[in-house]
């Protein structure tokens, strides 16, 4: 045992004894700490010679020489009286113990010994020389029984112990890029096997892990270490740390990789200068240290002089050239390692010549050297600052705007500790805490957006390995995290976050993510656990295994409440497992986040009401997030979208979707209520660039499509009544039952246009998507009809004398009238309905955002655009008839008619939907809008009056009908004007009445 403070203890435990084999020996008052009781460390030598057996002996030394009854035979006293006396022939001395000023005793074990694996487990080790061994000294306090025991035997022709094991490496000079693979084989059955790097100049040995580059895989007898992509900073010396035989053993291996061009810093990499202004000038070549040893030179060195500069953990050789050069030359930074490949890193010096354009001297941030026309100057960043700052000098000799960054040095060095945590160096549950701790005080320095992309980056990376780790969070690291955020959030747009995400896109995205991710990750035993900053409010519940409905609200402005039911909790408490729940609410982080919409948003701006709200569950150590979730977001204007971001949107970059989320208030509710059927970060969206609700504007929509409805409606009975009048002629015949078919279109598409708003909107909607697709397939019948009729007049006018049977004619007239309008809305269906462009927003109509509407508007159009030469077409053949069109009177009577038809074709064929393009151009406006619904709305009122009651036939034909009193000479005049018309000019005729 060891009791007091004494300047040398031994303890001593392998003696050889003489004697007889059969004598039983024990070892008596044996701790924990020396092994098993009674355990025997080697085999016999020899029948009934000697035996080795372990004793516990204590030696107490200050200031006194070995005791001369040590160097004599003894008697050990468990000898039992029964058994032949047993003589001590030899003493080995195992453990040196001493106690140091600190009260702490260091035992040390001697050549040969080592402590055992279980001691070694519980004490620190002693700083002494690694020729001791992993556990060949460990430090006691308070002390306690214990010695060193004897290793596994040696081969015989060593002196050394067998390690039961052997490490191997594929090549101990790593190219950079390659697969490092180290290999341990073993002999014993191994437990607590770990790996370690010590890269140079490091003061201990980091633990290594799986990680975006470490890869561990074991079987029975072996173990491989394999490293992706291997760099400098991989470099080092390896060791494999495991236990076997009781023991404790280390195998080590160092492992070099050469340095590449990237890895060697220049400054300048470019230089122009004036010898007039600067005759001398220094260049830079650094270093990082490494276990290749580099030679270093500069070439050429004409009236240059070189010297070395160590810094921590690199070294650099600067080149002070004292004689400006006369020409432009290109100084060469050359490396050279035995066995290696010279590395080459050129830097060019341009000599600034008379007469060349330069930009002046500017001092006004940093000191800014006369620079040639076209060149870049570079300065280094001032102090506890890194990397490099580069400014243009322009091609008229002005200077450009600043560009590059430098990096605050204390965020460069958590976002290096970060990343390397998440390549597989170090201990996780340690350092994310610690990291996490010093990033709230680091948050208080950024100034560039550079540190906001390290500092963004080192959380991202740290949510990355506290899911792959599986670590949980203490609230001290938790509140951390929590103030981060906050500081983040309040930081300056224009001039930090504008230019960060310009940088990179996902930068809102990856940071919503990442703190959604670490916020969850807090320890169950923290619970409940709220926390509240301006820009951030986190509450956090711990449920039992049966949970009620969870209930949260936050004193937001606007307020913000939150509900999941029972029912979506309740299966995952199923096997006793406690369920826990986090509710983060963000301010600011929306206007952060990029303006990208998915499938059913299409490519409107929205606006968010400033709060993104994240509800994650766990249960088991899992997030779960499927689950209905009843939010209720206050303070919301226009039409709401209830949306949740996507994170897996846009190749990663996210985005904003409604996909699993409805609206259930009401417009006139202040509050919006979303139901969700999952759990992330939920939000709502408005639309501030549609037309607002216009309560005018909607019931002169509803009173135009009454008026037309009742209009179409009469004009169908008036043909129920003169019908077999007006048709008598093939040309009067397809005529009217174009004219028929546009009015039966018409009023089905204005009575499906009146009754879309009563139904529920969205593309989810089956019945909501029947009626857009009617609507736009009847609107494209009404005007292919009329196109219909165009072309029936073109061709009656062109070709007077070759005229199509009446059954073909009007077989051509159904195809262009029906068929093709229904592969314009079929192909709309197809093409933008996958996109969520289809539907526009809370209408049964198509969407103008995606291009859906631009295949109904750009048919008309085009249908338009054919009338209108066929007009003309009429009105230049009327102008300009032939001796045989008949005489001065028909041809005043037919450009009397064209007007008419004129009239009736100019609102019919679509002219105004060319004021509803003008619409979709200027949505500010609201005039556009009225005139638009006054003119489409009332188109069955424009064919009841000029397509059907100016016509001549049929206001004799209603007159016979109900005045019941025709004169013979009206009779015979009609009969024959319509036996006379054929003859010369029926088509044309026909058409212009």
């Amino acid at each position: 045992m060891i009791y007091s403070a004494v300047p040398l203890l031994l303890l001593a435990v392998t003696l050889p004894l003489v004697g007889s084999p059969a004598a039983q020996v024990s070892q008596p008052g044996q701790s924990q700490a020396g092994g098993e009781s009674g355990q025997q460390l080697n085999q016999k030598s020899g029948a009934g010679e000697s035996v080795l057996v372990s004793v516990y002996v204590q030696l107490d030394f200050s200031n006194q020489t070995w005791p001369l009854t040590l160097s004599r035979t003894l008697t050990p006293p468990f000898a039992s009286a029964s058994s032949p006396p047993a003589t001590l022939a030899g003493l080995g001395l195992t453990t040196e113990c001493n106690v140091h000023h600190d009260g702490c005793t260091y035992c040390a074990c001697l050549p040969g010994y080592q402590w055992n694996a279980s001691v070694c487990s519980r004490r620190r080790p002693c700083r002494s020389p690694r020729s001791r061994g992993p556990c060949g000294c460990l430090v006691f306090s308070p002390p306690e029984a214990g010695y060193c025991q004897l290793l596994p035997p040696a081969a015989p022709a060593s002196c050394l112990p067998t390690v039961p094991g052997t490490l191997s490496l594929n090549s101990q000079v790593q190219m950079p890029g390659n697969t490092l693979n180290l290999t341990l084989v073993t002999s014993h059955e191994t437990t607590n096997l770990n790996w370690f790097l010590r890269p140079a100049g490091s003061p201990r040995p980091i633990l290594l892990q799986p990680g975006t580059q470490v890869s561990l895989t074991s079987s029975p007898g072996q173990a491989v270490l394999s490293i992706l992509n291997i760099s400098h900073k991989w470099a080092g010396e390896y060791t494999c740390r495991f236990e076997a035989q009781g023991f404790r053993w280390e195998l080590y291996q160092v492992v070099k990789v050469p340095l590449q061009a990237t890895d060697v810093a220049r400054l300048p990499d470019q230089l122009s200068i004036s010898c007039a202004t600067s005759p001398s000038f220094q260049l830079s070549c650094c270093l990082p240290s490494t276990h290749l040893v580099y030679t270093a030179s500069w070439s050429p060195t004409e009236g240059s002089k070189a010297s070395l500069v160590n810094t921590p953990g690199s070294w650099c050789l600067v080149l002070t050239v004292q004689r400006c050069p006369a020409a432009d030359t290109t100084y060469t930074c050359e490396l050279q390692s035995p066995g290696l490949t010279p590395l080459r890193v050129p830097v060019s010096v341009t000599i600034i010549q008379d007469g060349d354009a330069t930009c002046p001297e500017d001092s006004s941030a940093v000191a800014w050297n006369v620079t040639k026309a076209g060149h870049v100057a570079q300065a280094p960043c001032p102090v506890n600052r890194t990397g490099v700052v580069k400014r243009t000098c322009g091609p008229d000799g002005s200077w450009e705007p600043i560009h590059g960054g430098c990096t605050d040095a204390g965020v460069l060095a958590l976002f290096h500790r970060a990343w390397l945590l998440r390549a597989g160096q170090g201990w996780p549950a340690v350092e994310a805490p610690q990291i996490l701790a010093e990033l709230s005080e680091q948050a208080k320095v950024v100034s560039s957006p550079s540190d906001l992309l390290a500092l963004l980056g080192t959380i991202s990376f740290l949510a990355k390995v506290v899911v792959d780790a599986r670590i949980q969070l203490n609230r001290s690291a938790l509140e951390a995290l929590l103030k981060t955020t906050d500081k983040v959030l309040d930081l300056d747009t224009s001039s930090l976050w504008t230019p960060a995400r310009a940088q990179k896109p996902s930068t809102g995205s990856d940071l919503l993510l990442a703190v959604e991710t670490l916020a969850r990750s807090l320890c169950p035993q923290d619970h409940p656990f709220s926390f509240s900053l301006q820009n951030v409010r986190l509450q956090t519940q711990l449920l039992g295994p049966s949970p009620a409905d969870y209930r949260v609200s936050f004193p937001t402005r606007p307020p913000l409440r939150a509900h999941i039911p029972r029912c979506s909790l309740a299966p995952l408490g199923r096997n006793g497992t406690n369920v826990s729940i986090t509710s983060l609410v963000l301010r600011k982080l929306d206007r952060l986040l990029p303006s990208s919409y998915g499938q059913g948003l299409g490519d409107s701006v929205y606006a968010t009401p400033g709060l993104v709200l994240a509800i994650s569950v766990m249960a088991g150590g899992q997030a779960f997030d499927q689950g209905e979730v009843v939010m209720d977001f206050g303070g919301t204007g226009g039409t709401p979208h209830c949306v949740f971001w996507d994170h897996s949107l846009f190749r990663g970059k996210g985005g904003w979707s409604d996909e699993g989320c409805q609206v259930q208030t009401a417009r006139a509710s202040p509050t919006t209520r979303c139901v969700c059927r999952h759990l992330t970060a939920f939000s709502v969206l408005t639309s501030p660039d549609t037309v607002p609700e216009n309560l005018t504007l909607e019931r002169l929509s509803q009173v135009g499509l009454g008026a037309s409805i009742v209009a179409l409606l009469v004009c169908l009975g008036v043909y129920r009544l003169v019908w077999r009048v007006v048709v008598q002629s093939k040309v009067a015949y397809l005529r009217h039952t174009a004219l028929l078919n546009v009015v039966l279109c018409l009023l089905a598409a204005d009575a499906c246009f009146l009754g879309a708003p009563l139904l529920p909107p969205g593309p989810r909607s089956p019945l909501c998507l029947a009626a857009a697709f009617l609507c736009h397939f009847l609107y494209l019948a009404t005007f292919f009809w009329m196109l219909a009729q165009a072309l029936m007049l073109a061709h009656q006018l062109l070709f007077v004398f070759d005229q199509l049977s009446q059954c073909r004619v009007l077989s051509l007239m159904v195809v262009l009238g029906y068929v093709c309008p229904m592969g314009f809305a079929g192909a709309a269906l197809a093409l933008y309905l996958p996109r969520g462009q289809y539907l526009r927003e809370g209408a049964c109509w198509l969407s103008g955002k995606g291009g859906a509407l631009y295949t109904f508007v750009g048919p008309v159009l085009a249908i338009v655009a054919v009338n209108g030469l066929v007009l003309a077409m009429a009105v230049r053949k009327l102008l300009r008839p032939s001796p045989s069109e008949g005489p001065r009177a028909e041809r005043r009577q037919a450009l009397l008619a064209v007007i008419k038809a004129l009239l009736v074709l100019t609102p019919i064929f679509g002219l105004t939907w060319g004021l509803g393009l003008a619409t979709l151009l200027e949505e500010v406006s609201t005039v556009p809008h009225y005139i638009f619904t006054i003119l489409n709305t009332t188109q069955g009122v424009f064919i009841l009056l000029f397509g059907c009651l100016m016509d001549k036939k049929v206001r004799e034909a209603l007159l016979k009908r109900f005045c019941r009193s025709q004169s013979p000479n009206s009779t015979i005049s009609l009969a024959t004007y319509e036996t006379y018309i054929p003859e010369q000019s029926q088509g044309r005729s026909e058409d212009t009445r």
